[in-house]
This record gives C-alpha cells, sequence and structure tokens, in this order.
C-alpha cells in the first residue's frame, strides 16, 4: 500500500482529501494554541504585572523567534524523514506546553512555556507542505495548501470564543482561584492543551506517501541518516553552536560568521541604549544571526537548495512580501480582542464570540477563495498567484484603519471581519508560488523558509512594535494604525516577485543541476 502510486492523473484520491481533513484539524488546533494567549491578555497583563510590549513580546516574539529557528532543522527533518511520525511528536510537544502554560506563576516562566509551544508547533507546517504536496498535483496544490491554511483563522477564531468562555466563567464559578489554584486564564490554556495530546494519536495512523509522486518524479532513496542530518543541521543555527558550524567551512566561514554576530551584538546593544527593551531585542539578534548562519552554512552544505530558495530573488520576494502581510494580521488578530474589551468595553464571553466566529469565517473565506483564484490565475500565468498577494496588501488597510479607530463594536465588528478576510487571501497563493519554485525534495526546507518571513517580520515584530508605541503613547489605536506605514513596502515586494517568478519556475531545474543536482 506505501509502495504504490499515490496519484495517477490529475486528480487527487479520496484519501488525500482524508489526509488534508486531518491536517487541517491539526492547524485548528495549532492556531488554537497559540492564538488563545489573545482574549487571556488582559487577565494575564494584571495578573503577571505585564505592559502591553510585554504581551506583544509572549505572544509574538518569544514563540516566533524559536518557530522559526527550529522550523528551518526541523524542516530539513521533514525533507529526510518520516513526515507523520514528525507531527505526531511535534503535536504532542506543543499540547505538553500549552497545558504547561496553564501553571504559569510569572512572565518569565510564561515566557519558557511559549517557547516551548514554538519549537513544537514548527514540526507542524514543514511536515504538512511537504505532505500535501506529494497527495495532490500541482494544478490542485494551491486549492489544498489554502485549505490546509484556513485552519489558521478558523483555529485562531476557535480560541477566542473557547478562552473567553472558559475565562469568564471560571472567574464567576472561582472568584478567588479554583482547583489547584488556577484563575481562569490558567485553566483556559489547560483545557486547550490537553486534547492535542489524543490528537496526536490519530495523527500516528496516517500513511507517509512517497516523495515527488505527485509530478512523476519517481521517488527519491530514503535518507541513510536523517537525525545526524538533523544535528548538523541544528549546529548551523542554534548559537553559539553556529560558530561550530562555521568553523567547519574553514577559516574564512569562521571569520565572516563572526563578524556578523558582532554586527548583530552592535545593532541590539544599540538598541537597548535608546531604551529598548532588552528581551525583544536580543530574541531577534539571535533569529536575525541564526538565520544568517545557517543560509551561509546551506550554501556549503546544499548548493541547489540554497540556488533555488536562498538564491532565487523571486523566492525572497514572496517570502517578504508575505511576510509583511502577516506583520499586519499577527498584530490585528492578537490586539482585536484587548481592544474591545479596553477602549470598546466588550464582556470576554461576547468579545470572543464576535471577534472569534468572524476571524475564522473570514480566514477560512479568504485562504480558500484566495487560493481557488490563484490556481486559475496561474493556469494562464506563472506569476498569476502574485495578484491574490497584492490585493491582499492593499484592500485591507482601510477596514484596518477603520476598526482601530472605532469607537462602537457595531463598527469595529464588520471591520476587522473584512479586514481578515482581504488579508487572508494572500496565503495559499503564496505559500503554493514557494513551493512550485523547488524541486520535491526541498520543500520541507522551503516552507521552514518561508515561515522565517511570517514569524521573524510578521510574528515577531508586528504585536510587539503595536503594543510597543501603545505603550509609549497610552493609545492601542496608534500602536496599531501605525503599523500601516509598512504597506508601500508590502507592495514593493510583491511587484518585484510578480515580475521575478515566471523565470523562476521555468529555470528551476536547469538552475538546481547547475547548481550540483543530481
Amino acid at each position: 500500500m506505501a509502495n504504490e502510486p499515490i496519484v495517477h492523473s490529475d486528480r487527487a484520491s479520496p484519501y488525500a482529501w482524508y489526509v488534508l481533513s486531518i491536517l487541517f484539524l491539526v492547524y485548528i488546533l495549532n492556531f488554537v494554541d497559540r492564538q488563545i494567549i489573545s482574549i487571556l491578555a488582559e487577565d494575564i497583563k494584571r495578573d503577571l504585572h505585564l505592559q502591553d510590549e510585554d504581551l506583544g513580546f509572549l505572544y509574538g516574539t518569544a514563540f516566533g523567534v524559536f518557530y522559526a529557528l527550529f522550523g528551518i532543522p526541523l524542516g530539513r527533518l521533514a525533507d529526510n524523514w518520516h513526515r507523520v511520525r514528525l507531527m505526531t511528536v511535534g503535536l504532542a510537544l506543543w499540547s505538553s506546553m500549552t497545558a504547561l502554560s496553564g501553571l504559569s506563576r510569572s512572565g518569565a516562566q510564561l515566557t519558557a512555556a511559549r517557547i516551548g509551544v514554538g519549537i513544537g508547533e514548527a514540526t507542524a507546517s514543514p511536515a504538512a507542505y511537504s505532505l500535501i504536496s506529494d497527495w495532490f498535483p500541482k494544478r490542485l496544490r494551491g486549492t489544498a495548501l489554502s485549505i490546509y491554511s484556513a485552519g489558521l483563522f478558523v483555529g485562531g477564531g476557535c480560541s477566542l470564543f473557547i478562552g473567553g468562555l472558559i475565562v469568564q466563567k471560571w472567574n464567576l464559578a472561582y472568584p478567588g482561584g479554583g482547583p489547584l489554584g488556577l484563575v481562569g486564564w490558567q485553566a483556559a490554556f489547560m483545557a486547550v492543551g490537553i486534547p492535542g495530546i489524543l490528537l496526536a494519536l490519530w495523527i500516528a495512523t496516517l500513511r507517509e506517501p512517497p516523495r515527488g509522486l505527485s509530478e512523476g518524479l519517481g521517488a527519491a532513496p530514503p535518507h541513510p541518516a536523517p537525525f545526524r542530518a538533523f544535528l548538523g543541521e541544528l549546529v548551523t543555527i542554534i548559537p553559539p553552536l553556529t560558530l561550530i558550524g562555521a568553523a567547519k567551512g574553514g577559516p574564512r566561514a569562521l571569520a565572516i560568521n563572526a563578524a556578523a554576530l558582532a554586527v548583530t551584538i552592535g545593532v541590539v546593544l544599540t538598541l537597548i541604549a535608546a531604551g529598548e527593551p532588552k528581551p525583544q531585542w536580543i530574541a531577534i539578534g539571535i533569529g536575525v544571526y541564526a538565520v544568517f548562519s545557517w543560509a551561509s552554512a546551506l550554501r556549503r552544505r546544499d548548493p541547489p537548495t540554497f540556488a533555488l530558495i536562498v538564491g532565487t530573488p523571486a523566492f525572497l520576494f514572496t517570502v517578504v512580501a508575505y511576510g509583511l502581510n502577516a506583520f499586519l494580521s499577527y498584530a490585528a488578530s492578537f490586539w482585536a480582542a484587548p481592544y474591545a474589551l479596553r477602549t470598546l468595553g466588550a464582556s470576554p464571553a461576547d468579545a470572543g464570540f464576535f471577534i472569534g466566529a468572524s476571524g475564522a469565517l473570514s480566514g477560512f473565506l479568504g485562504v480558500t477563495l484566495g487560493g481557488i483564484i490563484g490556481d486559475r490565475l496561474h493556469r494562464t500565468n506563472p506569476a498569476g498567484r502574485l495578484w491574490v498577494v497584492i490585493f491582499g496588501a492593499i484592500v485591507p488597510v482601510p477596514f484596518l484603519a477603520l476598526a482601530f479607530t472605532a469607537t462602537t463594536t457595531g463598527l469595529f465588528y464588520p471591520c476587522i471581519f473584512m479586514a481578515q478576510m482581504t488579508a487572508s487571501c494572500a496565503l495559499g497563493a503564496a505559500a503554493a508560488t514557494t513551493q512550485d519554485l523547488v524541486l520535491p525534495r526541498m520543500r520541507g526546507t522551503a516552507t521552514a523558509t518561508f515561515f522565517i518571513g511570517t514569524t521573524l517580520i510578521g510574528l515577531a515584530l508586528g504585536p510587539y512594535l503595536a503594543g510597543r508605541v501603545s505603550t509609549v503613547t497610552g493609545s492601542l489605536s496608534t500602536g496599531m494604525v501605525s503599523l500601516l506605514l509598512s504597506v508601500p513596502v508590502t507592495l514593493a515586494c510583491a511587484i518585484a516577485a510578480y515580475r521575478l517568478v515566471p523565470a523562476a519556475e521555468a529555470t528551476r531545474e536547469a538552475r538546481a543541476a547547475a547548481a550540483g543536482e543530481v
């Protein structure tokens, strides 16, 4: 069964759709665990004595930097090892860390738990993108990836509804703390974390498809030592082990790496001296330096993969364009609930229901329709999917501006719905574009690289910067609206990708061969 051809035509098998439905559930849970902190933010802020910038750090940076860093070696492991097993282990890990978040008594403890959630969740999308790309033929890939990606918005919406309901009812039932002394926000973390451990058992039953058969390339032989390759990748990206990894490339590689480290330290120290918070910029500095170290090592160890990912401007512009889209989207999705609670006077249950339900519906509609439209545009234009990315950069702007200057929930809720729906359409289109630019064996690494944009640019910076501006100005509205200054850069990168993608896709195999691909 495992060795028979999976795709016999341009249609996907019923089992492929079954796998997609299970992966969709995993991604829902992924974002329930990730996003629930939004509706709990006001209670966490009060109980742990935090500021808005601290909340942005907890939601975005503490999670996002380690998600990005471990996503690269785990993406490599997804390329070389059993993807179903990898996802099973990762789901069990991040669910356990989410539950442990409910035992946090300080900001430092919650930060450590969020780091664990980030590392666990870094297994999901590299494995899932690679599995979907092998189960579905190329003409349906954008649609399938968009359906999977819709779990992001459904999970985010469900997290707000579930979290708001739990925290409000728990606090009413146990005003002084319930069993084990837990308050509402702690109980909510535990309630959404434990079911993931059970779902991991279901994931373990899925079949592993041969790689590349969806494109008629034939299955590649299994990697002889996938975990050795994973550890080798880990040495290239986790500081200070990165210096050891660089030394393997010779004195020149070590000198370049040390110079990059010195520059990064200098920039971080300058920001701290200017009054910026240490945890935020130390984490960002670690992330930037680690990604540089990894890219340098990839160039030495796997020139074809480097050539088609880091060495392809079309790929990089697509990543940055969607990363800046995520910069706004993550900030809006996190700060929507606190804005409704703090500025508009909504209750946790009402805010969780209206923002959560609208987020789930708008995200599902936007990302699914965006994927379908992008696939149709791609049939006649190799860069057609980038039109959807351009749309996602422009259209949400007025809705975001109206939402975060609203004085009533009657205006706020519809504007958030429209902003999320129009922004989310870009995800599947951008993801499918990056998958088309690489060879099948590189898809896990390509996915991890794609998510660097959505984490280091979007998740690690967007929510934090909105919170930082809010802390300085005393206005959450100003914090969110100020992020709209990034839109011209997003648009410029999307247009550049549109111009470069056709040639990059047409020369994919030739450029890989020129770099040494067998």
